[in-house]
């Protein structure tokens, strides 16, 4: 028998919590999670991969059936890699929260911005996850002056994480070419396993 749980019309990062809640409380075989827009859907899908569960999706209108049944344990090979730095490393997280570095000058600051992205690989193994909320996320778009280095850093085995809210809010979910499609829970869990938190 399958359990559906009802997130149309949730923000995040509520559909991916109310399937981690689901999956913790019952441990459903197989459960379907109803969602309404194309983020969520990337973010529930990826969550319940994540906890080991082979997912399917339908689309029914504008709504989206997330179908997941319980595999044996082990995550999908599919599911993304992320660098881990050896133990003596530490994990640094750079969360990008802007297209420009600093006020005053548009132009300066996205000369900065590109320069700072692109001096990011000095930082070697201790970087960890590169991070790309609110108006940052436009650096992930087709057209951004910076995709080249993130391409390039993503290939290296830095873990990018895109704040799929935001990219729906800038209505650039399907401009997005580089990092995964994420959620608050990720971005704030990631946040716990840093060693350092850097903020832009």
């Amino acid at each position: 028998m399958s359990t559906e749980i009802d997130c149309r019309g949730l923000a995040c990062p509520a559909p991916v919590l109310k399937t981690k809640e689901l999956i913790e409380q019952e441990q459903p075989k197989h459960m379907v999670v109803i969602v309404d827009n194309v983020a969520a859907k990337e973010n529930v899908t990826r969550f319940m991969e994540h906890q080991g569960f082979v997912v399917s999706t339908t689309k029914d209108g504008e709504d989206f059936h997330v179908q997941g049944q319980a595999g044996d344990g082990v995550a999908p090979a599919h599911a993304p890699a992320a660098k881990e730095p050896e133990a003596s490393a530490k994990k640094i997280m750079v969360m990008v929260c802007t297209d420009r570095m600093g006020y005053g000058d548009d132009d300066l600051g996205l000369k900065l911005m590109v320069s700072f992205l692109k001096t990011l690989k000095e930082m070697g193994d201790e970087l960890w996850r590169l991070v790309f909320v609110n108006n940052g996320v436009k650096m992930t778009i087709s057209d951004s002056d910076v995709l080249p280095v993130l391409k390039e850093l993503e290939e290296s085995g830095v873990y990018i994480l895109v704040c799929g809210t935001c990219l729906t809010h800038f209505n650039l979910l399907e401009k997005k070419v580089v990092g995964e499609t994420t959620n608050m829970l990720d971005i704030v869990t990631a946040m716990q396993l840093a060693d350092k938190v850097i903020n832009i």
